[in-house]
């Protein structure tokens, strides 16, 4: 696949006016497929595999909270990133998920070309679906490159989404209450 993918991206740089066999060039369109490949990747993973049956039992009822998770995705409409970080809280339900597997999740997400409000929802329901919570709150705030690289420009907008499953959504002072842990108030 990477041969195919970088005879594309050298169709792209000819077609864009330059001369791919430049000194500067030549292994570009093959760094460039591998590049793709690898901010792709979550095409080729599976919620299955990244949770590798870490849920596990636990008495624990009160809200679960990770913070920051860092995460880099792909705008589907221009194919240029949005760099974030994702807030991700639940409500267990005799089961607890492995720390790590939120971060493995958001990756396997976001690792994908879409848009973030398809992305926060992506998150929460495999979330709630592994977990069986109670309640699911995501929130993402993401900076996307194309909106600050080409067409308005705007170097200091960011885009705020979030999903609210279960008591989170029904619930207002559980959803204030993860809001108010998220905004360190």
């Amino acid at each position: 696949m990477t041969d195919s993918l970088a005879n594309h991206y050298r169709n792209i740089i000819k077609e864009l006016g330059e001369d791919p066999d430049r000194e500067g060039l030549v292994d570009t369109p093959r760094r460039a497929a591998k590049a793709m490949q690898f901010l792709n990747r979550g095409y080729t993973q599976s919620l299955e595999e990244i949770v590798n049956g870490a849920v596990f039992s636990s008495e624990t009822d009160e809200m679960v909270l990770v913070k920051d998770i860092e995460l880099y995705s792909m705008c589907e409409h221009h194919l240029l990133p949005f760099i974030g970080k994702c807030h991700i809280a639940y409500l267990p339900n005799g089961k607890v998920l492995g720390l790590s597997k939120f971060a493995r999740i958001v990756d396997m997400y976001a690792r994908r070309m879409q848009i973030q409000e398809n992305l926060t929802k992506q998150i929460a329901d495999a979330v709630q679906s592994v977990t069986g919570a109670r309640g699911v709150a995501v929130v993402i705030e993401a900076r996307h490159l194309c909106m600050m690289m080409r067409g308005v420009e705007k170097q200091n907008s960011s885009m705020t989404s979030s999903v609210m499953l279960g008591s989170f959504r029904d619930k207002a002072s559980t959803r204030q209450e993860f809001l108010t842990l998220i905004n360190g108030r």
